[in-house]
């Protein structure tokens, strides 16, 4: 009897939410009624979410994808032999040959939509476990000096370099230490976090484990949003998989080394985002913002010393292991090391996952793979780095995305995450909507942040009703940001005024004055 053929049919979010279970259902019953035998893996999403459910056939001659495919095309998909790769207006031909990815970098992702993310089997197929087993024989010191040199900067936001932070908790003495990975993925238009975790959940497993062997650490917390119920799922089966084959435990690969970890669902605060508040939840108590010093990685989580890293930083260091140093180190431009995966969301044809080394600009994300816009009108305005993130009109979309050039047009790449806006979008109103935003959000233990956000939310009314005194409003409100970005105790506070001084600063005339303030105010 022939081998079944092979059907990826994805478990994503994405495309649950586009009826992939029931796609799944109806392919299998079609092929049970015409006598086929044909094995469906429920993988994970390749990204390109406005193809979802993007479903893929295995054939001698590779994967060959149709998407997106609905419950009601798959009777004519069988009927156009769709099983040994015949055409349909679905054919979309072979995956890896898709313009959208096969002009991809992809390491982080490299799995993800390749694999059943829950098969151990597959993971090690794939080149899981390597940077794991490398690890196993250096000495912890080694390990850092690897992860220092490939230069990899946390891809959470603040971009500060993983291994000066891992040598900071290696260095500090206590009898328990523990590996942190924030996944509390919070800002608008990003998704990377949840494509990996319900895509490619050993590598997280694997990424943690390193940094637990490399800072002496032997217990890890996942701290994920209740809004992620798939990757939750999907990650604890992981975790007791691994721990059923002995990944995990008390004698990690037969190392003889310990090292477990457990999901911790968070309840949805943006401020839990941060990584003291996100400890501060784990512990038990209200997600309030610590203030430093001491920094987690002296005084964390319980009091001892944690490395708090994110997804995507986490997720990256077992190919660093795996491939060495400067394999990673390589990709990228000036100190904006390897690759990051930009999310790309909003008024676009083709959002999705673009993984990509640093030095690409945004005009070749928006029209070389987002496609323009969705409505087909010219595009105005582009937000980077979620809601706390500048919006950059089209005479910058041409600065090189890495994070010192960012830094110099008052900007941040922040997790990748872009929001693109068409010439009907009101930014005085995206203004508004971004410090209420911090308003809502808001912890309320500082000043600055608490009081100025309302204030700000109140002053942003007072310009759009106009009146004479409209410029002195718009003063008062410049007046408002500098306090903020100077004083607020986390970035929450001190960046919610990034989107708005960009906004007045780029669309005035959204806000009824004919011209931005001097470059002094600039951001």
């Amino acid at each position: 009897m022939s081998a079944p053929i092979v059907i990826y049919v994805p478990r994503d979010a994405a495309a649950l939410a586009m009826d992939a279970d029931e796609v799944a259902r109806d392919i299998e019953r079609a092929a049970d009624e015409r006598g086929l035998s044909v094995q469906i893996v429920r993988n994970g999403s390749r990204g390109l979410l406005w193809l979802e459910p993007l479903v893929e056939i295995a054939t001698p001659q590779g994967r060959i994808a149709y998407g997106p495919v609905q419950p009601e095309d798959v009777a004519g998909l069988f009927e156009a032999g769709w099983l040994t790769g015949g055409e349909h207006a679905l054919r979309l031909g072979p995956t890896e040959e898709i313009p959208y990815l096969k002009h991809q970098e992809r390491l982080t992702f490299a799995r993800v939509g390749v694999t059943d993310p829950l098969s151990l089997q597959d993971y090690a197929a794939h080149g899981g476990l390597q940077g794991l087993k490398r690890a196993l024989a250096m000495e912890p010191g080694q390990i850092i000096d690897e992860l220092v040199t490939s230069g990899l900067r946390g891809r959470g936001g603040a971009a500060f370099p993983t291994g000066i932070k891992w040598k900071t908790v290696a260095a500090a003495a206590a009898s328990q230490k523990y590996i942190v990975c924030n996944a509390d993925e919070g800002d608008s238009g990003t998704f990377a976090d949840r494509l990996l975790m319900e895509g490619d959940p050993y590598v997280l497993i694997e990424g943690m484990t390193i940094a637990g062997l490399a800072v002496g650490a032997t217990y890890g917390y996942l701290y994920v949003r209740s809004e992620y119920p798939q990757a939750i799922e999907t990650l604890e089966a992981a975790i007791a998989r691994a721990r059923s084959v002995g990944w995990l435990g008390e004698d990690v690969h037969g190392s003889g080394r310990r090292f477990d970890l457990e999901v911790r669902m968070g309840a949805g605060a943006y401020i839990c985002g941060e990584e003291t508040s996100l400890l501060e939840s784990i512990e038990g108590k209200r997600g309030v913002v610590r203030a430093k010093p001491p920094l987690p990685a002296v005084s964390g989580l319980f009091g001892k010393p944690t490395v708090i890293n994110n997804v995507i930083s986490l997720a990256t260091v077992p190919i660093i292991l795996a491939k060495g140093a400067a394999y990673y180190r390589d990709y990228g431009v000036g100190r904006s090391h390897g690759t990051l995966p930009f999310q790309l969301a909003g008024n676009l044809k083709h959002g999705g996952l673009v993984e990509k080394a640093f030095g690409l600009t945004l005009r070749d994300l928006l029209y070389g793979f987002g496609g323009g816009s969705a409505s087909g009108r010219p595009l105005r305005a582009v937000q980077v780095g979620g809601p706390l993130g500048a919006y950059l009109p089209e005479s910058q979309w041409d600065v090189p995305l890495d994070y010192e050039a960012y830094i110099r047009i008052s900007a941040m790449i922040g997790h990748g995450g872009l929001v693109a806006f068409d010439d009907t979008v009101d930014m005085a109103r995206m203004a508004r909507y971004a410090m209420e935003f911090c308003a809502i959000e808001s912890c309320g233990k500082c000043t600055p942040c608490r009081i100025g956000s309302t204030r700000g939310v109140e002053t942003l009314d007072k310009i759009a009703a106009g009146g004479p005194d409209r410029e002195q409003q718009v003063h008062l409100l410049r007046d408002l940001c500098d306090t903020m970005l100077a004083g607020s105790l986390c970035a929450l506070g001190g960046m919610a005024p990034y989107p708005v001084l960009s906004a007045l600063n780029h669309f005035p005339q959204d806000f009824g004055i004919e011209s931005s303030q001097p470059a002094a105010h600039a951001a």
